[in-house]
C-alpha cells in the first residue's frame, strides 16, 4: 500500500539520523510533505535534500520553545498546514547511580526528553485545533514501561511522556486531534550503538551476530530496526489509525514482556533447583 499520507504535512524533530530520518523518508514515500528539524545541521540538510521538494530542513533545538514554535510556523508557512507532529528527538541519559546524579545533567535530560514533547504538543495544538484534525506522535520507550534497563533520567522521562500523552489524548480528542506514543525496545540507532561504544557501520557489518547478541533480552530473538519504528509512526500518522488515541504502542520485540521463553524457563529451573535441590 502506498499514498497513506497523501496530502498531509508533518514536522519531525531529531530527523537528521536514526528513527527520525527514516521516518521522514517513509512519510515522504507515503505522500507527505515533511519539515525535518535537528541540531545536526549538515546531516539534516543532506537528509532533506535527498527527499527533494517534498521536504525541507530547519535548525531547531528542542530545549528552546522559540525554536519549536518557529518550526511549527515554518511548516505551516512552507506547506500550508500541519497534520502530524512526531516528537522524536532524544539523548541517552546519564548512567549514574542516584548518589552520583548531577542535577544539572538530570534537568538537561528532562528538557530534551520530556519538556520538548510538551512544548511540541503546545504549539502543534495551536495550529491543529482550528482545523479540528491532527496526529501528535511522541517517542517514548519500553524503558518508560519498565525501569532498570536504562538510566534513571531516561526511563523517568519516557514514563512521563507516556502519561502525558494519555492526558493529552483526553484533552484533544474533542477537537479531533489524536495523541499517541511509540515505545521502542532495543533498536539499532546511532544513539543505542554509540552507547555501546560502537559505530553504525561496525554494527551493520556484524550481520546475524547483532540479532544473536540481542536474542537473550527479547521475546523475539533479534534487535529492532529503525524501519520497525518508522512503520509504527506511519500507521499512527495515517487515517488508518483514525480511531486510535491515548495509546503507548510498544514496538519492542517483546522486551516489555520478558526474554524469550526457553531462557525464562531455564532461569526458573535454576530458581527451583536452588529452592528444592531437585530439577524442576
Amino acid at each position: 500500500m502506498s499514498g497513506r499520507l497523501n496530502g498531509k504535512v508533518a514536522l519531525i524533530t531529531g530527523a537528521a539520523s536514526g528513527i527520525g530520518k527514516r521516518s521522514a523518508e517513509r512519510f515522504v514515500a507515503e505522500g507527505a510533505k515533511v519539515l525535518l528539524t535537528d541540531i545536526q545541521d549538515v546531516k539534516g540538510e543532506e537528509a532533506a535534500a535527498a527527499l527533494g521538494g517534498s521536504a525541507a530542513y530547519r535548525h531547531a533545538d528542542v530545549t528552546s520553545e522559540a525554536d519549536i514554535a518557529g518550526a511549527v510556523d515554518e511548516a505551516v508557512r512552507r506547506f500550508g498546514k500541519l497534520d502530524i507532529l512526531f516528537s522524536n528527538a532524544g539523548i541517552p541519559g546519564n548512567r549514574t547511580g542516584i548518589e552520583e546524579t548531577d542535577i544539572a545533567a538530570w534537568d538537561h535530560s528532562m528538557a530534551v526528553l520530556l519538556r520538548s514533547v510538551v512544548i511540541g504538543a503546545k504549539h502543534a495544538t495551536r495550529v491543529m485545533r482550528p482545523r479540528a484534525s491532527g496526529s501528535i506522535i511522541n517517542l517514548a520507550s519500553a524503558a518508560g514501561l519498565l525501569p532498570g534497563a536504562t538510566p534513571h533520567d531516561y526511563s523517568t522521562a519516557k514514563g512521563a511522556v507516556i502519561h502525558f500523552t494519555k492526558g493529552l489524548a483526553m484533552e484533544l480528542g474533542e477537537s479531533g486531534i489524536r495523541a499517541n506514543a511509540i515505545c521502542p525496545g532495543y533498536t539499532l540507532t546511532p544513539m543505542l550503538v554509540g552507547g555501546l561504544g560502537l559505530g553504525m557501520q561496525a554494527v551493520e557489518a556484524m550481520g546475524p551476530r547483532v540479532d544473536a547478541a540481542f536474542a537473550p533480552v527479547n521475546a523475539l530473538p533479534k534487535a529492532g530496526r529503525v524501519d520497525d519504528i518508522a512503520s509504527a509512526a506511519v500507521y499512527l500518522a495515517s487515517d488508518e489509525a483514525g480511531f486510535v488515541t491515548g495509546q503507548a504502542l510498544a514496538v519492542d520485540g517483546g522486551v516489555a514482556v520478558g526474554a524469550h521463553w526457553s531462557g525464562h524457563r531455564g532461569r526458573m529451573r535454576g530458581v527451583m533447583e536452588k529452592l528444592s535441590g531437585d530439577p524442576a
